[in-house]
C-alpha cells in the first residue's frame, strides 16, 4: 500500500479527517511555505486564505506559546471586523507540517471547533516537539525541516450547522431567546419530575385543563422563575425528602395522575386525553368458555429485551400464551382446561404513553440499553380487537421521548419534545433547552451497544387529534385571576424600570482580585464573575445624595471618595458639578445607560494638601496597575496611581518596585494591557488605561509555564472555569470554589493553584473526576507527567446536560507520591446503631490483605477491645452487601469504593444452629426505591415477630414514634413475585423459607427520618 502524500490534498483530508455525518458547505486547503525557521520568534501569522466565504490564517509559535520545547499552531478567523453580531462558523480543521522536498514526511493533527467572535482561534499548544523537527524520524531518511524550511498546510472543512447550535459551549446561551422555552430547576434528584412535567406542559390541552387549578403552569413566555418544583411536589403529594430520592418517570406519572384525580374537577377531560381500554382474556381451547374483562390503562409497558423495533415490542405485548400441562386454566364448570391467555386493545387514547422496560429488577438493577428503533409515525389499527371501533384513523405521530441515562437508582432524565406538529425537536435538560435534528433525536434515544442512555418513555399523539391536543395557548385560556396577577407583575416590573437604575460598583479590592482583562468581570460567564456591589437607586435621586449614601455604606467620609463611570472600554470621572443633578440627568449628559450604571470607586486615604484629596486639572491621568508573577502564574491587581504624561517611563519604576517590595532597581517590563505591547512613553497612556508589569524575563523559570504578559493574556482564551468541590464532607468544612485555569496545565500546575487557594501542600491533594451524567465523584485521577487539565474531565456529548467542569479534591494526610506503591481507602465504621458512624482513612501497601485493613481500623479507633470479630463490606444499590474475607487481597477492591466496617453483633456471634442470618435493607413505598445502608440480622428460631421488631428497633437506634411508621415485608428479587407484608405480631419469621434471594425490607411509608443515609 502506497504512503499518503500531503500534496494529494483531498485524498489525505478524506483519509485523515473523519466524516462527521454533517453536510459540508465548503472544503479548502492552504499551504504556507516557511523559510528561515531558526530566526522566527514569538507569534508568526500566515497570509490569509478564504474558506466558507470568510478569511482565515494560520498562527504559528515556533517556540511554543506555553512550553518552549514544542511548536504551537492555531487556525484563526481573520474577518472579525466584518462578521455580524452573533456570527459563528463550525469547522473541521487539520494541520500538516511537512518537508517541501518530500511530501511523504509530515506530522498531522486534526480537530473541530465552533469559531465565534469570543473564541476566534483554536489549535494545538503541543503540535510537535522540537526534537522531532530537525532529525529524521524512525526509519526515515529526511527530517521535517531541511535547509531551515518547511511547509504547513491547513485543511478546513466548513460544516453546515443544522440547528444553529452545533458544538456550542453554551456559556452565554439563553434558552428562552433561542427556543422560546425555559427549564425547571433540579431540586435534588428530580430529573424524572422535570422531564415528565416538560412533556405535559407542552401538551396545551392538558395545560388548559390544569391551569385553573394551580398557579404554576403558566405559559413559558410569561414565567419569571424556573424553580417551581418544590411547590409542585407538594401539590402532587410528595414531601421534601422525596426530592432527594431517585424515582423514575413512570412512577411519577402514576403519582401525578392519582393526585390529580383528587384535586381536579374536570378529571374526565384528562382521562379522555390519556386513557385507553384493554381487554384481558382467557379462552378455553376444547370447550366453549371465555373469561374476560375490559379496563382502562394510562400507559403500556413494553419489553425491550429480544425486540429490535417498537413493532416487535407491541406484537410481543399482545402475543398469546398457551396454558397447558401443569399450567392449565381452572374453570368453575369444566374443571382444568387447556386455554389461551392474552390481551388485546379495545381503544387507544389521543395521547399514547409507551413505557419501555429498560430495567430488570435483579440484584444489580442493570439498565437495558439494547437498541430499540421506533418510527416517527405508526399505525396502531392492527393491534385492535375485531370488535373495536375503527371509525377513526389510528395513525399516531411521535411527540415526545423521555430519555434515561445511567442506572436505575442514580439515573438522569431528559425530554425530547416536538411542541408543534411540524416544529423542530427540542431537548429539555435541567439547565437548558436546545434544538436538535431528527437524526440526533433518534440516535440519542434508540440505545445500543456501548450506549449509556436510551428512550424510556415514548409519547405518540393521534394525528387526527393533534391540532386540538397541541392547540395554541390563547389569552382567554388563562383564568382571569391569573391574568390579573400576571398583568400586575408586568406593570410592577415596568414601573420599577422607570423609577430605578442599578449601580454596579467596583471597589479597589474587587479590582485587585480580578483575573483577566479590565478591572472587573461583570457578565462574561466564561470566567469567574467579579463580586461587584449592587445598589438600587431612584433615578430622581441626586448624585450628591448617592455619594453620601455610598460613603455611609463604606464608612468613608464623602470628601474622600469619587466615582468613575465605566462604559465601552472608557472611564470618565463623574465630576462634582453634577452633585445637584438627578442621577437620570447625569446618565443622559454623560451618555450612559439609563437602567444600569457601572462605576469604579476611587478612595483617597490621605490628602494632597489641607483642602485637596484628589489631583485637579488635566496634567495627571489615572492608571490601573497589575503585576504578573510568571512563577505562580497569577495576576495581581495593585490599585491605581496617577502619572504625569510628560514624565519618562522609568519614573514609575520605583513606584512599581515599591508596591511589590522589590529592590529599587529591579529590571521590569511594562505592558499596555489593551494591546499587550511594551510601553515606551507615558504620553501613550490615557485615563483608565491598565498597565501590567513583570520582572525581566531573564529571572523567570519558563519551563511549562506562560512566561510573559502577552502570552498570559492570549492564554485567557483557552482558560476554562473549573469548579472544585470537597470529595467528602467532614468536620473540616472545606469550601467549594472556582478557578480559571489553562486547559493545558499539567497535573502539578493545577495542584499548585488549588493548594495556593486552600493554603495546603500540593502533594497532599488528590483529585477525583465527576461522573459524566450525575456529577458525583467518579474515578481518582492519577498524577502522571502527561496528564493535562483537559484530560481530567470526561468527554461530553450533546445528549448529556452541560455543567461546569467539576473536580473533587481531597486533602490527604500523606503525599500522593506514596500512592504509587500504596492503596488508599475510606472506611465508614458503624457503631452499635446505624446512626453512629466514624470515617477512617487507611493507606496500605498494594500487596496487603483484608486482615491488614481490619488491624488498621482497630488501631485508628483505639477501641479498648472488641468482644466479637469485625466485618468489612461494600454496598451496591443500597441493598446488596458484599462481605470481604480476611485473606482476600485489597487489590481486588475497586478504586473509589467506600467500605463499611462493623463489629459482628452479639446475636450473630452467639446464634443457635437453628437461627438464620438474613439481610435487611431500606426502601420507601416500592422495593426498588432503596436508600441507606443494608445490614445483617439474626432471625431467632421460634421468636415471635413482636420480639424481633424490638431487636430491629434497637439495631436501628430509632425512637418509638418513627419506628411505628415502618412497615415490614419479605422481598424477593424476582419482580413477578409480590412482596409479602408482615402484619401479624405473633408470626414466627424463622418458619419462613429464607433463601439467598430473599430480604427483609423496611418500608418507610412516611419517611420522616432517614437515619441510615450516607449522604
Amino acid at each position: 500500500m502506497s504512503r499518503l502524500v500531503v500534496t494529494d490534498y483531498k485524498n489525505i483530508a478524506n483519509s485523515k479527517m473523519p466524516h462527521l455525518d454533517y453536510e459540508v458547505e465548503d472544503f479548502q486547503f492552504y499551504t504556507w511555505n516557511i523559510t528561515g525557521w531558526s530566526d522566527l520568534q514569538g507569534e508568526v501569522i500566515s497570509p490569509e486564505f478564504v474558506a466558507g466565504g470568510w478569511r482565515w490564517c494560520i498562527s504559528l509559535y515556533p517556540l511554543g506559546n506555553t512550553d518552549n520545547d514544542v511548536v504551537s499552531i492555531f487556525l484563526e478567523f481573520a474577518d472579525q471586523n466584518l462578521a455580524p453580531n452573533g456570527w459563528h462558523s463550525c469547522a473541521q480543521f487539520a494541520f500538516a507540517l511537512w518537508n517541501p522536498v518530500d511530501p511523504k514526511k509530515f506530522v498531522y493533527h486534526g480537530s473541530d471547533h465552533r469559531f465565534t467572535a469570543e473564541i476566534p482561534s483554536m489549535g494545538y499548544h503541543r503540535f510537535c516537539e522540537h526534537r522531532n523537527l530537525f532529525v529524521p524520524l524512525k526509519n526515515q531518511a529526511r527530517s521535517l525541516i531541511e535547509d531551515d524550511s518547511c511547509n504547513i498546510t491547513a485543511f478546513v472543512r466548513i460544516i453546515k450547522d443544522p440547528t444553529g447550535f452545533l458544538w456550542h459551549d453554551f456559556k452565554n446561551y439563553d434558552s428562552k431567546k433561542a427556543t422560546g422555552y425555559i427549564t425547571l430547576k433540579n431540586e435534588g434528584t428530580t430529573g424524572y419530575l422535570n422531564a415528565t412535567l416538560q412533556t405535559l406542559f407542552c401538551l396545551t390541552y392538558f395545560r388548559k385543563c390544569f391551569i385553573g387549578h394551580t398557579k404554576y403552569f403558566l405559559s413559558n413566555a410569561n414565567v419569571r422563575y424556573s424553580s417551581w418544583n418544590k411547590e409542585l411536589m407538594k401539590l402532587f403529594g410528595w414531601d421534601s425528602l422525596n426530592s432527594f430520592m431517585q424515582h423514575d418517570a413512570h412512577e411519577f406519572n402514576n403519582v401525578l395522575r392519582n393526585n390529580l384525580e383528587n384535586k381536579m374537577e374536570n378529571i374526565n377531560a384528562i382521562s379522555k386525553l390519556f386513557a385507553g381500554k384493554i381487554k384481558s382474556y382467557i379462552k378455553c381451547i376444547k370447550v366453549n368458555y371465555e373469561s374476560s374483562r375490559v379496563e382502562d390503562y394510562y400507559d403500556i409497558q413494553l419489553s425491550v429485551k429480544g425486540c429490535k423495533t417498537l413493532d416487535d415490542s407491541l406484537k410481543n405485548y399482545i402475543k398469546e400464551e398457551k396454558l397447558k400441562g401443569n399450567n392449565k386454566y381452572h374453570t368453575e364448570n369444566y374443571g382444568l382446561q387447556d386455554a389461551i391467555k392474552g390481551v388485546i386493545f379495545e381503544s387507544f387514547p389521543s395521547v399514547l404513553q409507551l413505557q419501555l422496560k429498560r430495567f430488570e429488577y435483579n440484584a444489580q438493577m442493570p439498565p437495558i440499553h439494547d437498541r430499540l428503533e421506533f418510527p416517527m409515525e405508526i399505525d396502531l389499527q392492527k393491534y385492535l380487537s375485531q370488535e373495536a371501533d375503527k371509525s377513526k384513523p389510528h395513525k399516531y405521530l411521535l411527540y415526545g421521548v423521555l430519555v434515561h441515562s445511567g442506572c436505575f437508582d442514580n439515573g438522569y432524565y431528559s425530554a425530547l419534545i416536538r411542541p408543534r406538529k411540524n416544529d423542530k425537536w427540542l431537548k429539555f435538560n435541567d439547565d437548558r433547552v436546545i434544538p436538535v435534528t431528527d437524526k440526533e433525536m433518534f440516535e440519542s434515544s434508540y440505545g445500543g451497544h456501548g450506549k449509556f442512555s436510551s428512550a424510556y418513555v415514548l409519547v405518540y399523539i393521534r394525528e387526527s387529534d393533534i391540532d386540538d391536543v397541541l392547540s395554541p395557548m390563547l389569552p382567554e385560556d388563562i383564568p382571569e385571576h391569573l391574568q390579573r396577577r400576571l398583568d400586575k407583575q408586568k406593570i410592577e416590573e415596568a414601573e420599577e424600570q422607570k423609577l430605578y437604575l442599578c449601580a454596579k460598583v467596583v471597589t479597589p479590592k474587587i479590582m485587585n482580585l480580578h483575573q483577566g482583562y479590565g478591572i472587573a468581570n461583570f457578565d462574561n460567564p466564561q470566567y469567574p464573575l467579579s463580586e461587584v456591589l449592587r445598589f438600587k437607586i431612584l433615578k430622581i435621586e441626586t448624585y450628591g445624595a448617592f455619594k453620601d449614601k455610598l460613603a455611609t455604606n463604606f464608612e468613608i467620609p464623602t470628601k474622600q471618595i469619587r466615582f468613575w463611570a465605566l462604559e465601552n472600554n472608557r472611564i470618565r470621572l463623574i465630576k462634582d458639578n453634577y452633585l445637584s443633578l438627578p442621577m437620570s440627568t447625569v446618565c443622559t449628559r454623560m451618555g450612559l445607560g439609563q437602567n444600569e450604571l457601572k462605576l469604579y470607586l476611587e478612595i483617597a486615604h490621605k490628602p494632597i494638601n489641607d483642602e485637596t484629596w484628589f489631583p485637579v486639572g488635566n496634567t495627571h491621568v489615572i492608571i490601573f496597575i497589575k503585576y504578573f508573577d510568571a512563577n505562580t502564574q497569577y495576576l495581581e491587581g495593585l490599585g491605581h496611581i496617577y502619572i504625569q504624561k510628560q514624565n519618562k517611563i522609568d519614573s514609575i519604576f520605583p513606584i512599581l518596585c515599591e508596591k511589590k517590595e522589590f529592590p529599587p532597581h529591579t529590571p521590569l517590563r511594562i505592558y499596555n494591557e489593551a494591546r499587550s505591547v511594551l510601553i515606551e512613553e507615558l504620553s501613550q497612556l490615557k485615563n483608565g488605561d491598565i498597565i501590567c508589569f513583570q520582572k525581566d524575563l531573564a529571572e523567570i523559570n519558563k519551563t511549562g509555564r506562560v512566561h510573559d504578559i502577552p502570552s498570559f493574556y492570549k492564554s485567557l482564551s483557552v482558560r476554562i472555569i473549573v469548579q472544585f468541590k470537597p470529595k467528602f464532607k467532614d468536620e473540616r468544612q472545606q469550601p467549594e470554589f472556582e478557578l480559571a485555569l489553562d486547559k493545558e496545565y499539567s497535573y502539578d500546575v493545577v495542584a499548585s493553584h488549588v493548594a495556593a487557594y486552600l493554603g495546603t501542600d500540593p502533594l497532599k491533594l488528590q483529585f477525583t473526576s465527576a461522573h459524566l451524567t450525575f456529577g458525583t465523584p467518579s474515578f481518582v485521577i492519577k498524577r502522571e507527567i502527561n496528564t493535562r487539565l483537559t484530560s481530567m474531565f470526561p468527554t461530553r456529548y450533546q445528549s448529556l446536560p452541560a455543567s461546569a467542569n467539576i473536580l473533587y479534591y481531597e486533602i490527604l494526610d500523606f503525599s500522593i507520591v506514596e500512592l504509587e506503591t500504596k492503596k488508599f481507602f475510606k472506611v465508614l465504621w458503624l457503631g452499635a446503631t446505624l446512626k453512629e458512624m466514624d470515617v477512617i482513612n487507611i493507606l496500605l501497601p498494594k500487596n496487603s490483605i483484608i486482615d491488614d485493613v481490619l488491624r488498621e481500623i482497630l488501631l485508628n479507633l483505639s477501641l479498648p477491645g472488641l468482644t466479637n470479630s469485625v466485618r468489612l463490606f461494600e454496598v451496591t444499590n443500597c441493598k446488596n452487601l458484599k462481605e470481604h474475607k480476611s485473606n482476600d487481597p485489597i487489590d481486588n477492591i475497586q478504586e473509589n469504593t467506600i467500605l463499611y466496617a462493623e463489629e459482628i453483633t452479639q446475636d450473630e456471634a452467639e446464634r443457635d444452629v437453628n437461627d438464620k442470618v438474613i439481610q435487611v435493607y431500606h426502601f420507601s413505598k416500592r422495593p426498588s426505591c432503596t436508600h441507606g445502608i443494608p445490614f445483617k440480622f439474626v432471625i431467632k428460631a421460634g421468636e415471635i415477630f413482636s420480639a424481633t421488631k424490638l431487636r430491629l428497633q434497637a439495631r436501628l437506634g430509632m425512637n418509638e414514634e418513627d419506628f411505628a411508621e415502618v412497615k415490614f415485608a419479605i422481598v424477593q428479587e424476582k419482580p413477578c413475585i409480590e412482596s409479602k407484608y408482615l402484619f401479624n405480631s405473633n408470626a414466627i419469621l424463622s418458619d419462613h423459607n429464607w433463601t439467598s434471594d430473599k430480604y427483609l425490607g423496611l418500608d418507610y411509608v412516611r419517611k420522616t427520618e432517614q437515619p441510615f443515609s450516607t449522604n
